[in-house]
């Protein structure tokens, strides 16, 4: 026979007169925290499936976040060389999520999309087209990429996350806010 073990815990809230027993740091509202490190690399998946193919995916151009509401969600580019024109011209890129959020004003919920990015000649400065799609391939939504033309040195893909503003997800110079 097993013998049950209770712990009890207490927990004083002294706000009421101005003392604090400790002091635990607390998330912003509305912020969204980029995680790195160990629990990226157990997150991070080396293949990813979009319309019944396995494709690779590319650590060094991928981001994982922690919504407001504690949801992870993963960006990343992935590797279409040696896959048919078709898919090398609608994605490239996957998101996995475990939350609700939006990316550039289309409402993601739980599960796994690919994007594709449709830009403009290399001369214009026009905006890109950003498209979402569910695994089957079905499009999700699709939205204008602002082209920011103020980063000093674009990356494939990152992630901006600053005190008091909203994540931005940037796709080289393309811009796409993440609430």
């Amino acid at each position: 026979m097993t013998s049950l073990q209770f712990r009890w815990f207490f927990v004083i809230d002294f706000r009421s007169t101005g003392h604090d027993l400790v002091r635990v740091p607390r998330r912003a509202q509305g912020a969204f925290e980029q995680i790195t490190g160990t629990a990226f690399e157990k997150a991070f998946p080396k293949d990813f499936y979009l319309e019944g193919n396995s494709i690779p995916t590319e650590s060094r151009n991928a981001a994982l976040l922690k919504t407001p509401q504690g949801a992870r969600v993963l960006f990343a580019l992935i590797d279409t060389t040696g896959y048919s024109s078709q898919i090398k011209q609608k994605y490239i890129g996957m998101m996995i999520s475990e939350g609700k959020f939006s990316v550039c004003g289309i409402s993601v919920g739980v599960g796994s999309y690919g994007f594709g990015l449709d830009k403009p000649a290399p001369t214009s400065n026009a905006d890109a087209k950003f498209f979402l799609y569910n695994q089957a391939g079905e499009k999700v939504g699709e939205c204008s990429a602002k082209r920011d033309e103020k980063l000093k040195q674009p990356s494939p893909l990152h992630v901006a996350v600053a005190k008091g503003e909203p994540a931005r997800l940037y796709l080289n110079r393309y811009e796409l806010p993440l609430k």
